[in-house]
């Protein structure tokens, strides 16, 4: 079939041609920023804080801030790519920050506050409307009467699995509206609501988090293959194709495809939720934890950035062919304190749940996350908030006698027979013992047992499902742990 157009419609097509030509044209001209720098957003107070973005190859892109008469001008490289760090004054806002090459981009309604990365597994990634049939305690009041005028904001980043890094993710900026609350991390969310409560001051954060992941997948190619290159699997790597089975929880691929992209978004430190999925390999996690922080302070380039990690719940896991059992991993994240400087642990023994991972108590943990930031990072030190954390034992007479580092308050309850304690002796059998809080040192737990008169060992809360009986004065509980005598 013939299709006769006349002259008069081959210029209005032509002048059509042109002007969207001229459009795709002007809107390639802008400046592009990562979906992270966006309407909402908070940025890091009293920094020299990161942005980043693309325009044309050349071009001089002018940043221009609401708090400020100083502009900061740079240039996109040959590539379309530009990086600059603009001062930021103490928290306040909200402001507009405006981006020109020619064509101006604004941001509106900027916070500036505080700001943390929050990342893990799924009690991280878990949204304040919790699973079904696994809800949040306290989220329908929360969500509900949320105001916008209360400045904590939050920001998700996308599930993406990569096998290369990418530079830049998908992301969205909520107000702390119904809208905004209901989509935030639970966890994340309780800890920057105690945070603005102890600070007042906004806080944004950032959930880069997935469900079931292991750790690994949460670090780099390169961190992986020059220390733990006989221990992990990279052979999707080696090969260039992702895994059909579980790809959240191989090596890089969540590093990749999620965090990578968000450095150096200017934070002031990292809350961190996983572990489930590594409980199989406890020994390992002691030296991959340290590994992982290391590389996330090289990555967002900063040696100040504190690191506050959830030890997990107890939770009686199925029985498995590998024996292990989740305390066992909550064992090894207390050991990595000591290893990791400018960290510290919220012990979570008394809001697990028997039969569910996903404890409905996340304001407890929230609490406790935002009272070590508090302690460490913002100089209030009005209560020991730490948890109590085995230190050393010794043997007196047929008692093993448990020496805890904790304040001078000691440890509690006093007089009571305290349960989750076991003994063994020279055969290694374990039996259940009673402990009880010296009278004599409040740091010290006298434990013993009739069928064990001569103790080499003792453990306490070592078990898939165990309930917290020692707390410090501030009602944290005691971090399960083992202990031998040395042969």
């Amino acid at each position: 079939m013939r299709i006769c157009i006349n002259t008069e419609t081959m210029k209005r097509l032509l002048i059509i041609s042109l002007f969207l030509f001229g459009a795709v044209s002007i809107s390639k001209a802008k400046v592009e920023l990562p979906q992270l720098f966006a309407d909402n957003m908070v940025l890091q107070q009293k920094s020299e804080a990161a942005l980043w973005g693309k325009a044309d190859p050349g071009k001089k892109v002018v940043i221009t801030t609401g708090w400020s008469k100083s502009k900061v001008t740079v240039t996109a490289d040959s590539d379309g790519r530009w990086f600059a760090r603009v001062s930021t004054p103490e928290a306040g806002g909200p402001y507009e920050i405006t981006f020109n090459d020619g064509d101006k981009v604004t941001l509106k309604n900027v916070l500036i506050g505080e700001v943390w990365i929050c990342s893990g597994q799924s009690n991280m990634e878990m949204v304040m409307t919790g699973y079904d049939g696994q809800p949040v305690d306290g989220a329908t009041e929360l969500i509900m009467t949320a105001k916008p005028e209360v400045p904590i904001r939050s920001c998700n980043i996308k599930r993406v699995l990569a096998l290369e890094p990418k530079e830049e993710c998908k992301a969205r900026w909520y107000e702390h509206t119904p809208e905004g609350v209901a989509a935030a991390s639970a966890t994340a969310y309780m800890f920057a609501r105690r945070l603005y409560d102890l600070i007042g001051v906004p806080v944004g954060i950032i959930n880069v988090s997935w469900g079931g992941s292991r750790i690994e997948a949460w670090m780099s190619e390169e961190l992986l293959r020059r220390e733990f290159a006989d221990e992990i699997n990279m052979r999707h790597l080696d090969e260039d194709v992702m895994p059909k089975k579980n790809p959240f929880k191989t090596a890089a691929v969540l590093y990749n495809g999620m965090l990578h992209s968000v450095a150096p978004y200017t934070a002031k430190g990292f809350i961190w939720y996983q572990g489930c999925s590594n409980r199989h390999n406890p020994e390992q996690y002691v030296r991959l934890q340290p590994a992982f922080v290391k590389m996330l302070r090289q990555e967002w380039g900063s040696e100040d950035m504190g690191f506050y990690f959830t030890q997990i719940a107890p939770y009686d896991y199925p029985e498995d062919k590998t024996g292990r059992i989740g305390a066992e991993l909550m064992w090894a994240q207390a050991r990595t304190l000591p290893l990791i400087p400018k960290s510290a642990m919220a012990t979570t023994l008394d809001t697990g749940e028997r039969y569910c991972i996903h404890p409905s108590d996340k304001k407890a943990v929230g609490d406790r996350l935002a009272y070590l930031v508090a302690s460490m990072d913002y100089g209030m030190d009005g209560i020991n908030v730490f948890p109590p954390l085995y230190k050393s034992f010794e043997v007196v007479g047929n008692e093993a006698r448990v020496l805890f580092d904790v304040d001078r308050k000691g440890l509690n309850p006093i007089n009571n027979d305290l349960e989750g304690f076991e003994l063994a002796g020279s055969d290694g059998v374990y039996y259940p013992a009673i402990g009880r809080v010296s009278k004599e040192n409040r740091s010290i737990v006298c434990v013993s047992c009739p069928e064990v008169p001569n103790p080499v060992a003792v453990k306490y809360a070592m078990k898939n499902w165990s309930v917290a009986s020692i707390f410090s004065s501030a009602g944290i509980p005691a971090s399960p742990f083992k202990a031998e005598l040395p042969k």
